[in-house]
Parts: C-alpha cells; structure tokens; sequence
C-alpha cells in the first residue's frame, strides 16, 4: 500500500467512524423526540425527507444521475418495504430500549445476513461462518438473557426484528445490484419510502411544542450527515476496513445513553456485546479472504 493509498483509507476510516457518532446522536434524538410524543413515523418521515436533498447532491457530485432508470421496480419496492420495516423497528427499538441495549442487539445484523445469504441466495457458508453464527447468537442471548435480563422482553423482541429485517435488506441490495446500478438502488429508496410514510403523516402526525420539533429537526440533521459520511467513508477506504468502524457505536451509544439518560449498561451488555462484535468481525474477515483469494 503506497502512502497515498494509506492517507486515503485513514480519511476513510475516519468519515466511517464519523457517521458513527452521527448515528448515534441521531438516535438520541429519536428518544428525546419520542419522549416528547413525536411518533415513530414522524421521526421517520423527517429523517427520510432530510436525506433525499443529500442523495440527489450526492448523485450530481458522482455524475451518476443517468443511473435512475430501473430495470426491476419490483425489486425496488420491496428494498424499500423491507428497508422502512427495518428503520422503523430500530426506531422503534431505541424508544423501548436503552441506547447501549438497542446497539448491541443491533450488531447482529451481519450474522442473520449470513444466515438469510445462505437460505436465500445459497451462498456457500463453511464452518468459519457457521461458528461465527453460532458464536453470535450465543452473544445475544447473553445480551438479553431471555428469562433473567432486566431488559425490557418486548423491547428486546422488536430489536430483533429490527436486524432481521435490516440483513434482509442487505440480501435484498445484492440481488439488486447485479442489475441496478447503486446510484438507482440509493435514489428509489429515498423517494419511493416517501410515500407510504406521507400517507403514515396522515394518521401520526401531531402538534408538536418548540422542543419537539428541535429534537425534529436534530434527528433529520444528524441523519443527513450520517448519510453523507458512510457515502464518502466508501470512497476512501475497502469495505472490509471501514466495517470495522461500525462497532464504536457501542461508544457513542453507552455514552450518549449515561449522558442523556443516565443509563447504566446492565452487565448482560458487557458479557454479550464482545461476543457479537467478535462474530461479525469473523464474518467480515472471511468474506474479506475469500475476496482475495478470488482476486488471486
């Protein structure tokens, strides 16, 4: 690696791990916003018409906006029905949930992507996959301790639900991408999510005070940003090196969580966030070796 080369993944990494700490402090305003009666759709629908602004720029800064002709809408409308379904069970999971337990639960997106790429797509997974998959879930049922854990039970469910529902996505974006270009996949998402959740406003939306919409407009903020740094974190850095970063979220959230709302990860956390860290790095480091050897 020439020092070029180097200088450009550091940058990499860093916007990687900027759009952490965005994330974060976008769901803690989620929070602060829920706690002051903005609905989940709301909080949704913000974050969403925030983010479309940016996906447009974003598109003209790559020269992509001949990319928007789609050549499967079927395969974008369900993309975009799993991808509101996924945000919003983790929206809704961080109104259930402290910051630190949501997050935790929320690693485990990459093991039941492995789990789904299999059944679904019938990518082979060997025992390296297997027992980084096993080895996960054993993380989060030391993260909940299903019968023993102070952690809220129907919280813990929708958390769940939330990383199934976001690795289906993940499936979902590689069948896609072997027909449409990234720049299409991207932009229909923005809009088309438009919909369904204008339609949601109709039902959800509320009179909100000052505050409310401050916490409003800090989720949309800090979600546009977060936008635009997982963006260009993937231009300067591999994938495989910039994944990495997505764990110190477990920082920002413990953080966030004992400042804002003093709350003091339970040991359950502890014992199973290593765990579930130390599964998706597996996963990501294999995917990572098999790339190369296909490369070799």
């Amino acid at each position: 690696m020439t020092v070029a080369d180097s200088k450009s993944t550091m940058l990499g990494l860093a916007l990687r791990l900027g759009s952490m700490i965005a994330i974060a402090i976008m769901f803690a305003f989620v929070k602060l916003a829920a706690e002051e009666g903005v609905h989940v759709v709301e909080s949704l629908f913000w974050r969403q018409l925030a983010g479309l602004p940016v996906v447009i720029a974003w598109l003209w800064w790559m020269g992509n906006l001949s990319e928007l002709k789609v050549q499967r809408p079927g395969g974008h409308a369900l993309r975009m029905i799993l991808g509101i379904g996924g945000m919003g069970l983790n929206y809704l999971a961080m109104t259930m949930l402290p910051m630190a337990e949501a997050s935790t639960i929320g690693f485990a997106v990459p093991i039941f992507a492995t789990v789904l790429a299999a059944l679904l797509l019938g990518e082979p997974t060997g025992k390296y996959r297997w027992g980084a998959i096993a080895l996960g879930f054993a993380g989060v049922l030391l993260a909940i301790q299903p019968g023993g854990s102070s952690i809220n039970p129907a919280g813990a469910i929708v958390a769940i639900a939330g990383a199934v529902m976001t690795a289906g996505v993940t499936i979902q974006i590689r069948r896609m991408a072997l027909t449409e270009p990234t720049g299409a996949i991207v932009f229909w998402f923005s809009l088309s999510s438009m919909l369904p959740l204008g339609i949601g406003m109709l039902f959800f939306a509320g009179n909100h005070g000052s505050l409310a919409m401050a916490y409003i407009a800090g989720l949309s903020l800090a979600g546009a940003i977060a936008q635009i740094l997982l963006t260009s974190a993937l231009r300067h850095a591999p994938v495989a090196a910039a994944l990495t970063m997505d764990y110190s979220a477990l920082i920002w959230s413990v953080l966030l969580g004992i400042f804002i709302f003093g709350d003091i990860p339970g040991l359950s956390v502890f014992l199973g966030a290593p765990v579930i860290i130390a599964a998706g790095l597996i996963i990501l480091w294999r995917e990572h070796y098999l790339a190369q050897l296909a490369k070799a």
